[in-house]
């Protein structure tokens, strides 16, 4: 059974105004001081972000009793110096984030102005376990019309700086001005993927192979395959779902390569266009359906994705309890409509981001 991991970048906040608070320099110090969390959790781009990475799990249940742990563990390191953490992938209130004194992040303020200094976003990145590279890039190639499916499930931005944006994921839109980040063409084979990653770090735009920001990718750290088109979630459950998919995704794509099934040929511009879709509906309008590149309503979408990889769930016993999250999703609201509801109910945006800082420990 393949293994999966998942990361979370947090916000950090007051817990009394639900302002972002630029100490995760603190946080990480009072981490480092617990054996059990010295290797959880690590920096990220701004100071008012924390991000931890799981260990691979083969179980979900296992997956989300460690994504659970590791959310409480990260509000208590912040709890002892009078913050905590919400999983919040935009600040909904106004913030002038701190770019961290990291030579690689001082770099890419350099290079990228206003582009790195406004990248306040929190995602979810899902690793997958692969067998080799050439096993990776044929996942890579197949799984790319569905990816904007997982986008859509796991929606968790609709404000910034203050206002609606509109949209039900922002952050995929602010994450979209980095140059190397979106959907990618067909390579082929590992050995053409390679070559394109050498040739694009080769023209100094980006830093090194750790700026590759492809929608799905292959790991520099891990024999994975990393997905990387979810916000972080509101809910734990939510993240496990999108977990649940991803594996489910990497291994029907494993299996269509290993039967000489060819991948999809819907291009670079199309698949653009179903992520905006994805990130402006959510699960609430309309999304581009993987097969067709034509719209339908959302539910149905999702429905769709859960058949493709049902042989795949049904392998690993997830189908059934994937079925109920997804009905749960498509009932209740995602983490979008959640912060919508909250708004209306309470006409504060404080009051949003200190009830969703409660909703992320559970």
């Amino acid at each position: 059974m393949r293994t999966v991991g998942v990361e979370e970048e947090l916000l950090l906040v007051d817990p009394e105004t639900g302002d972002p608070r630029a100490q995760s320099a603190a946080v990480l110090a009072r981490a480092e001081h617990d054996d059990a969390d010295q290797d959880v959790f690590e920096k990220e781009l701004h100071e008012q972000m924390l991000e931890f990475a799981t260990h691979p799990q083969s179980s979900m249940e296992s997956l989300r009793a460690e994504i659970g742990r590791c959310r409480k563990e990260a509000a208590r390191h912040a709890g002892d110096i009078g913050c905590t953490v919400a999983a919040l992938a935009t600040s909904p209130l106004p913030v002038s984030p701190s770019v961290g004194l990291n030579r690689r992040y001082q770099w890419m303020e350099e290079q990228y102005g206003i582009a790195t200094r406004e990248q306040l976003v929190m995602g979810c990145h899902v690793h997958v376990s692969v067998e080799s590279d050439e096993e990776g890039v044929a996942v890579v190639d197949r799984m790319r019309p569905w990816l904007s499916v997982l986008a859509a499930l796991s929606v968790n931005s609709p404000f910034w700086q203050g206002k609606d944006s509109g949209y039900n994921s922002y952050r995929s839109r602010v994450w979209q001005r980095w140059p190397s980040a979106g959907p990618t063409e067909i390579f082929g084979s590992a050995e053409r993927y390679h070559r394109r990653v050498a040739d694009m770090v080769a023209t100094g735009t980006i830093l090194d192979e750790g700026m590759i920001y492809f929608d799905a990718r292959l790991s520099q750290r891990y024999p994975t395959v990393e997905i990387r088109v979810a916000d972080v979630c509101l809910h734990a459950d939510t993240a496990v779902l999108i977990a649940t998919l991803a594996r489910g995704l990497v291994e029907t794509a494993a299996r269509q390569w290993r039967a000489g099934e060819e991948p999809a040929d819907h291009s670079v511009s199309l698949l653009r266009l179903a992520g905006w879709r994805a990130a402006q509906a959510g699960l609430t309008g309309e999304l581009l359906h993987p097969a067709t590149m034509r719209r339908m309503p959302a539910e149905a979408v999702v429905r769709s994705l859960l058949d493709h990889v049902a042989d795949a769930l049904a392998d690993t016993g997830d189908l059934e309890r994937a079925r109920e999250a997804c009905d749960r999703l498509l009932d209740g609201g995602t983490g979008a409509q959640v912060q919508r509801a909250l708004l209306e109910r309470t006409g504060s945006l404080r009051d949003v981001v200190t009830e969703c800082a409660r909703h992320t420990q559970g």
